[in-house]
């Protein structure tokens, strides 16, 4: 097929998994037009993926996806925790973490929360959304060749069901293709890191007594120690539906084909501590966890995303999460590109700022499968070059690039404490206020537009906003936080937004279309038009 009669699409996303169909809701509420190929002819069938952080859990929540997530997670919506115990019938146990988030101060923080719901259920969810939103979304066709210059991309597509091959344009690519990813393979990117750590067998199986056995315990996993039943156990439904992670030594030779029906049954039944126990095995999948990250995210038009750009242990939840956010991140600038108001220069600010994530990220992620002493996993590791806890690393993470202006590159990417004061480069804070009589978060308002917040005495800021965005023809809103006649967000009492964001009350924040802090005036300027417009200019890369 000439390039000619080729299809014609803004961008194209390699990889319908859940990084890819991400990437692809968060395009079409930019109303970014875009195709998706992913080689499978349907969505995941294998429940894996599960943990949603908070942060992950905001994205959806204002892409408006976030209701029906918790419908498909219903199931396991009482689930918390790590345990880890000899054997489920043992009366001997303990609860490595007891709980996932904090309790009190969870809604101070966050209008979300995490959420367990597997890739099983997500990915459709998701499917959904994307086509909802627009987006070309074909399964069983894959990428098979792409070659770029001055025009874009020129991609051939090959439909796995009727072998027909068909040619695409794009002004770009997103490689969400996997751990194995072929397009960071033709573009010869190499990985940093430690490697493969250990080996798994996921096991799907059905089993009505179990839940007689597990009790009343509600556990997002529970590590079994017995070496005849050692591995982690995962509850599905919390009725007949389960997963059971069996170490794999596949270093030394062991096959896939080793792990028979009666062998996991067996293991299974060791696990349980009970040799009756009703086990039907149903489905096994292989997996390696590993830690690396590609020495670089992209080359031109083309963008790693999620596994294809990082690898790291399921412990902690990070993997996936870590994906969705490149997604998000990527797809505004993106957006911001393709309609003009931004220069093609903010797509540089990709690497820099998800790389950095991923490699502190990954570190974390791995010292938590020493401490969780993941099945399989032996190594020995201290925690005391990364004391950051989950919810920090999850939320506090920060930016260091030319998106960010003042950002200091020397810092540290994560804190080594909890704060979310608004700093530079980090997440935007969430406050409860009321617009036109409904209650929002703050982080409602970031999504497709740059959003400037003042307080009362912020009116010069305002104004200063409407110009610029009039100017130089850029979505930018302004909000006034306080109880003023004029204010357009009343905050909730006793919150002081101007303290939560790390400024004052005739200050300003201005915060990026993915919700993180790019600028921030600490109050009144003589021109603050101009301020402004070279605060913007640069922040959108700007000839």
């Amino acid at each position: 097929m000439s390039d000619s009669a080729a299809e014609s699409v803004p961008v194209l996303i390699a990889g319908g998994s859940l990084v890819g169909l991400s990437a692809s809701v968060f395009l079409g509420r930019l109303g970014v037009k875009h195709l998706l190929v992913e080689r499978h002819a349907e969505t995941s069938i294998h429940p894996r993926g599960r943990g949603n952080n908070i942060r992950t859990m905001e994205l959806f929540r204002t892409a408006g996806v976030e209701p029906d997530i918790r419908r498909a997670a219903s199931a396991l919506a009482g689930n918390d925790g790590v345990l880890q115990t000899d054997m489920l019938a043992s009366d001997e146990q303990r609860w490595i973490i007891p709980r996932i988030d904090p309790d009190a101060t969870l809604s101070t923080i966050t209008p979300s929360g995490w959420c367990l719901c597997s890739q099983n259920d997500l990915e459709p969810v998701l499917l959904k959304y994307a086509r909802g939103q627009g987006g070309d979304i074909r399964f069983g066709t894959e990428l098979t060749s792409y070659t770029e210059d001055a025009d874009g991309i020129h991609a051939q597509l090959h439909n796995r069901e009727t072998g027909e091959s068909r040619s695409v344009h794009a002004q770009y690519l997103i490689a969400a293709d996997g751990p194995r990813s072929p397009v960071r393979g033709t573009l010869d990117i190499t990985h940093s890191g430690p490697g493969t750590l250990f080996h798994n067998v996921s096991v799907t199986f059905r089993s009505k007594n179990l839940k007689n056995v597990v009790g009343d315990r509600r556990f997002v996993v529970c590590y079994i120690t017995n070496p005849d039943g050692e591995g982690a156990l995962l509850p599905v439904d919390n009725d007949e539906q389960w997963v059971f992670h069996v170490p794999w030594a596949y270093d030394r030779g062991e096959t896939l084909e080793a792990f028979t029906d009666q062998r996991l049954t067996a293991h299974i039944r060791a696990a349980a501590g009970d040799p009756d126990v009703d086990v039907e095995i149903t489905g096994k999948a292989p997996w390696h966890a590993a830690n690396r990250v590609a020495d670089s995210y992209g080359r031109g038009r083309v963008f790693l995303a999620g596994d294809s750009a990082h690898e790291m242990p399921p412990t902690g939840a990070f993997g996936s999460n870590t994906g969705i956010q490149d997604a998000h991140n990527l797809a505004w600038k993106m957006a911001a590109v393709l309609q003009g108001w931004a220069g093609p220069g903010l797509l540089d600010t990709y690497q820099p700022e998800r790389r950095s994530v991923a490699l502190a990220t990954t570190l974390r992620a791995s010292q938590q499968a020493v401490e969780e002493q993941h099945p399989g996993y032996t190594a020995a590791a201290s925690r005391n070059n990364d004391p950051a806890d989950l919810l920090t690393v999850a939320l506090c993470y920060r930016y260091a690039s030319d998106a960010v202006l003042g950002s200091d590159p020397t810092a540290e990417v994560v804190p080594r404490e909890f704060a979310l004061g608004g700093a530079l480069g980090s997440r935007a804070p969430h406050m409860w206020v009321e617009r036109n009589g409904k209650r929002i978060s703050t982080l409602d308002l970031h999504e497709k537009s740059l959003t400037l917040l003042s307080g009362a005495a912020g009116g010069p800021w305002r104004a200063a906003a409407r110009a610029v965005a009039e100017a130089l023809d850029v979505p930018l809103a302004a909000h006034l936080i306080g109880t003023a006649a004029d204010c357009d967000l009343l905050p909730e009492p006793g919150v002081d937004w101007a303290q939560l964001h790390g400024t004052h009350d005739d200050g300003a924040v201005l915060v990026r279309p993915d919700g993180f802090v790019a600028w921030k005036s600490d109050g009144a300027e003589a021109d603050p038009q101009q301020v402004l417009t070279d605060v913007v200019t640069k922040v959108l890369h700007r000839a």
